[in-house]
């Protein structure tokens, strides 16, 4: 059968062979002939522009394999973010990835303490763009009525301060450094005359980056705070928080959301060299981190950029935190239909680092082709789970891992180190079974979370009636996310509430294709309702109607 999963996920014997004793004899084993696993396991996140925002787009782009929908508030207002908020929301309503109904979570990415460029003339809402030439003058100014009159004689730039911090002969990079300009002299109070080092096509709001100066700016600007307050308003699930530097960053955030969006995850985006420094602090202090690669890029040496992603992403493993890779990771794809081999290659490295989710930018917001973006991206993260060495990732796991849960819950005071045990016996079993899929009853998610830091393979069906809990599972990689919409009957036995979310997640792997006759499935339930009370694993046999047969355990 070779080493890579077929469409019958029991196969996944031959990726655990005994004899693999190292990751070099697991890379001999590997091979192009076989066929691409059916699932996908690692989360995918779209960023929604004007090229993907009408709902048909995005129902397309659901069903191809869309799990979370970014909101980039660098761009657009809060009219317009509010009806693509809408639009997404109408679309995964009717959409049906597998044949069932799938939760789609929604992100605000916030514009951060970051440097933006204005508006190009005659621009409105569409996109535009203007060349620049290498060795032309060109003017930056910070006057406010410059704003929407950017051209390729003068830019605008939101850092008032800009002016008395750079000094002759230092470089300004625009664009994730696709463009740079050389500081020839200060104009003005409010302008530097400026050189074009590499030119190239500016558009609206691009980034700008200023790594060799001193940027005072805070944590959160005043239309940060505006845009978060925004978001709890319209319910969103996550924000992804631009230029976190430090922990304290972090707590801000934390601080701003309140009771009312404590529920709401905070993944901090690693894109400078202080956030480097203080990575440790900033993981612990948030529920995700995300490599943001493009300003890290000019922040530190780009040959640099792939130390950090190693490093971060396995600090996040070891910490049970999920990590997002992002940024120009099919970048060639906004314009061509294929991707280059050097960017299929750099999406698989990510999932083989040990991403929980990636992400693309442009492709899909500005790109021609959307679609094919999500389809590509999709493809390729399917390959490389199928080259995972799940076993020695989950020695290591076990051995030198940190959950940080805890030994109780300080809500319940429940016995956390009984929860986890239960879930890494699920993931064992779920190698020595060969199981189809790991079935998670989940009130707040935990559970579920627990098991995807061992990685399975067998994809995790995370039950819960919880539609946010549902919404956030998938930054967690190998989680599928299947809200139970029956409220719980009083009266109702234990075992039969269970029993009847069990057979619905049974029902929704049916339709995906990977529960079939006689498939095995490992049970991770609780003893009693509400958070807390994970302590129940059963192997289950499944037969053609759906119902188990009492093989390993009592159904």
């Amino acid at each position: 059968t070779g080493y890579y999963i077929t469409n019958n996920l029991s196969e996944m014997g031959s990726l655990l062979k005994e004899d693999d004793s190292c990751n070099l004899i697991h890379m001999t084993k590997l091979s192009v002939f076989n066929q691409e696993r059916s699932i996908r396991n690692t989360g995918l996140i779209c960023t929604i522009g004007p090229a993907s925002r009408q709902v048909p787009v995005l129902k397309s782009l659901i069903e191809a394999g869309l799990n979370i929908a970014r909101m980039n508030f660098s761009h657009g207002t809060h009219e317009y973010h509010t009806e693509t908020i809408a639009n997404v929301r109408q679309a995964a309503e009717i959409a049906r990835p597998f044949g069932n109904k799938r939760p789609v979570g929604i992100a605000l990415d916030t514009k951060g303490p970051e440097i933006r460029t204005g508006n190009l003339a005659g621009a409105g809402t569409g996109y535009k763009e203007v060349a620049l030439k290498a060795g032309q003058d060109i003017i930056v100014s910070t006057n406010k009525e410059h704003y929407a009159q950017c051209s390729d004689q003068i830019i605008y730039v939101d850092y008032t301060n800009i002016v008395n911090i750079m000094e002759v002969g230092q470089l300004i990079y625009i664009d994730d450094g696709l463009l740079s300009l050389k500081v020839k002299a200060k104009k003005d109070a409010q302008s530097l005359l400026c050189e074009v080092m590499n030119g190239g096509a500016l558009g609206s709001h691009k980034g700008v980056n200023l790594p060799h100066s001193n940027v005072d700016l805070p944590a959160l600007s005043e239309r940060d705070i505006s845009d978060i307050k925004f978001g709890m308003s319209q319910n969103i699930d996550m924000i992804f928080a631009s230029f976190i530097r430090k922990a304290d960053d972090v707590h801000s955030i934390r601080s701003l959301l309140g009771e009312e969006g404590k529920h709401i995850k905070v993944i901090s985006k690693i894109e400078n060299k202080e956030g480097i420094d203080n990575v440790d602090e900033i993981i612990e202090a948030s529920d995700g981190v995300m490599v943001a690669r493009g300003d890290m890029g000019i922040e530190i040496p780009p040959e640099k950029v792939f130390l950090a992603q190693k490093m971060m992403i396995a600090k996040c493993n070891l910490a049970g935190k999920p990590v997002i890779c992002a940024t120009q990771m099919l970048e060639s794809m906004t314009v061509n239909p294929r991707p280059t081999r050097a960017e299929a290659s750099d999406v698989a490295n990510a999932v083989l680092d040990g991403s929980d989710c990636v992400m693309l930018s442009g492709e899909t917001a500005k790109g021609q082709y959307p679609l094919q973006a999500v389809e590509v991206m999709s493809n390729i993260c399917r390959e490389a789970e199928a080259a995972c060495f799940y076993s020695q990732f989950f020695f290591d796991i076990r051995r030198f891992g940190n959950s940080g849960l805890g030994a109780l819950d300080p809500t319940t005071g429940n016995n956390r180190i009984i929860a986890e045990s239960t879930c890494i016996a699920a993931v064992d079993a779920s190698f020595a079974m060969n199981c189809s899929c790991i079935i998670a009853l989940t009130t707040t998610g935990t559970t579920a979370k627990v098991m995807s830091r061992y990685r399975p393979l067998a994809p995790i069906m995370v039950v819960t009636r919880n539609s946010v809990v549902a919404a956030q599972i998938h930054l967690w990689r190998g989680c599928f996310p299947i809200h139970y919409p029956e409220p719980r009957v009083d009266g109702m036995p234990w075992m039969e509430d269970v029993d009847r979310r069990v057979k619905f997640a049974v029902q929704a792997g049916q339709n995906m294709g990977i529960v079939k006759e006689q498939s095995t499935v490992a049970v991770v339930t609780g003893w009693k309702t509400g958070a807390g009370s994970t302590n129940t694993l059963r192997i289950l046999t499944v037969d053609k109607d759906g119902n188990f047969i009492n093989k390993y355990g009592v159904a």
